[in-house]
């Protein structure tokens, strides 16, 4: 071949740290602390919904391509009873094969080659594939550790707007510092999209993991925000079903429509019979949600106490399921060194969250560990990881 057969846009794109951090896992048979996968499956009697749903024939041919009536007025239900926000079912949502489509069918559907992408870093790492595919350069605006926790620089921000911005990309509660932004950080944020006439996705999978009486707030409830946002949510990490790949968009209908078309050409529908269960699952009652908080918080205690023990400084999170660690207490500074070797030293798999960074070096002596997994395991792993004192 003459010239290599990736294209440019995705040339810095290999393989993924988490299938490389799971192989190793899986070759040392160290505890995978690594990718944000749950080790149980969640509610029985929303299985059983998939189950019922299969053995009835419905999701057995395609799915409508914007997604079950059912679960779109669930979602709806959802968007209203817990934010007020009012979204129509039929021309406001959108099903999606989960939060990762969703993000690349908007991206795909609102940037245009050479647009200009502001994201929080460290960021997942689809966002920085997706804003390549898309042909948009993306602008990372660096979330920074400040007395245990990391922050958003709200004036770097402001810096990073051009003329060339088409949108910002949030995550909130944020993968991978567990940070949530507040109500004046997003009013802040809201602010500047109205001002420089910004569209903003916003990522908000983790909508229902807040702790210590954090809240999450969507940001297209704030004024001016409904008209230019496209929020999107997930199944997979409040139900523990992240194997179904059920997720959602909600945004006015210009958006949605636009989204939508870039959908229809990725995986037109999916997860036909999960869609209707999910349907069931995004109506059970509060003390489901309240009971899944608490049993994460609990876990998140017990990794992050193990991990100060351990020798590490831990920035304990405010949201999500994953807690980032400085590893520089123990006498490294190469996360992904550290990451390569923890499996032989210590029987554990972590993630290195340099891959999360545009500025490596800015992550590098930091490492992300997941907490959504049973209590005993969570236990070996601290257990394991005393090694390293």
């Amino acid at each position: 071949m003459t010239r290599p057969p990736l294209n440019r846009r995705l040339a810095e794109f290999g393989t993924t740290v988490f299938a490389e951090m799971s192989a190793l896992a899986a070759r040392t048979g160290a505890i995978n602390l690594g990718q944000g996968f749950p080790d149980t499956d969640g509610p029985e009697e929303i299985r059983e919904a998939a189950v019922r749903a299969l053995r009835d024939g419905r999701g057995n041919q395609y799915p409508p391509g914007p997604g079950v009536p059912e679960l779109r007025s669930a979602v709806a239900d959802h968007q209203r009873e817990r934010y007020g926000l009012t979204y129509d079912p039929d021309t406001e949502v959108l099903v999606t094969a989960g939060a990762t489509e969703a993000i690349a069918a908007a991206l795909l559907a609102l940037v245009e080659p050479g647009d200009e992408v502001i994201a929080l870093e460290p960021y997942y790492d689809s966002y920085a594939a997706c804003v390549a595919m898309a042909g948009g350069t993306r602008v990372p605006v660096t979330l920074r550790p400040h007395e245990g926790s990391y922050v958003l620089d709200l004036d770097e921000l402001r810096a990073a707007v051009t003329d060339r911005t088409r949108l910002i990309l949030l995550n909130t509660p944020h993968n991978p510092t567990g940070t949530v932004l507040t109500r004046a950080e997003l009013t802040a944020v809201a602010e500047l999209a109205v001002e420089r006439d910004l569209l903003v996705v916003t990522d908000e999978v983790y909508e229902h993991l807040v702790f210590d009486g954090a809240e999450h707030l969507p940001i297209a409830s704030l004024p001016g925000m409904r008209e230019r946002t496209v929020s999107i949510g997930s199944a997979g990490k409040t139900f523990s079903f992240t194997g179904w790949k059920v997720g959602w968009v909600t945004a006015s209908p210009e958006l949605t429509s636009a989204v939508r078309s870039a959908k229809q050409f990725l995986t037109y529908v999916s997860s036909g019979p999960f869609q209707y269960a999910i349907a069931e699952a995004l109506r059970l009652p509060a003390s489901y949600f309240d009971g899944l908080r608490a049993d994460l918080q609990a876990k998140r205690d017990l990794l992050s106490e193990g991990l100060a023990q351990a020798g590490f400084e831990v920035y304990r999170p405010s949201g999500t399921y994953f807690v980032t660690t400085d590893i520089r207490p123990l006498g490294d500074a190469d996360g992904f060194a550290f990451c390569r070797s923890l499996p032989e030293r210590a029987g554990v798999v972590a993630i290195p969250n340099a891959v999360f960074y545009d500025h490596r070096d800015a992550g590098a002596p930091f490492v992300r560990f997941a907490f959504c997994k049973k209590t005993e395991v969570l236990e070996e792993a601290v257990s394991r990881l005393k090694r390293l004192g």
